[in-house]
């Protein structure tokens, strides 16, 4: 991966809007848009058909690991320390990269189109870029290398959000509304944005 642009896509948080007892992993669900495929599977393909990606699971989930076979996957042992643990940890094993689409693995309505077009708008220049939707900004976000250390330097549960409220962010206009749309409940996984 050492000169490319890297999907990185999070994938170690416990989901606890979904079931707060954590008993069911919301990556692990049947979407009925994606002919059965989990959540996380969509998510992982949809990137992949992409980009070179790396996967971040957490440390004590074995079940998504069958889900992410065939892409480079790493596992966090400090995932519960929020999601800028899960991004920092990935960013230091895809260190290399030219550059990265950091995707949400609950996000499989996210189109190939957009991940494309973030990672273009990085080759030609953008250091930060957001894919808009009917005016408003969604995920995935592209970095390139200029702002590696301030990611690196990332803690709690916001990610890279603090720096795209401070930073020059490039905005690209999509025709994707599942840059908006992620999956928190049951009723988020009957409805797609397709």
């Amino acid at each position: 991966m050492s000169g490319q642009i890297v999907g990185l896509l999070l994938a170690a948080g416990r989901g606890r809007r979904f079931d707060p007892s954590g008993s069911r992993s919301k990556l692990l669900q049947s979407l009925p848009t994606a002919c059965g495929q989990t959540v996380l599977a969509t998510a992982a393909g949809n990137l992949a058909a992409a980009l070179p990606i790396c996967v971040v699971l957490r440390y004590d989930v074995a079940e998504l690991i069958t889900q992410v076979a065939g892409y480079a996957w790493v596992q966090c042992e400090a995932a519960d320390d929020g999601m800028a643990a899960s991004l920092v940890y990935g960013l230091q094993q895809t260190a290399d990269a030219a550059g990265w689409v950091i995707a949400l693995a609950d996000m499989p309505y996210v189109q190939t189109s957009t991940i494309h077009a973030l990672a273009s708008a990085l080759r030609l220049g953008a250091d930060i870029a957001v894919p808009t939707h009917l005016g408003r900004r969604g995920n995935p976000v592209g970095f390139g290398r200029k702002y590696l250390p301030q990611l690196l330097a990332l803690r709690g549960d916001h990610g890279a959000r603090s720096l795209l409220q401070s930073l020059p962010v490039v905005e690209v206009a999509v025709d994707d509304p599942g840059i908006h749309q992620d999956i928190d409940t049951v009723a988020d996984i009957r409805h797609s944005s397709t």
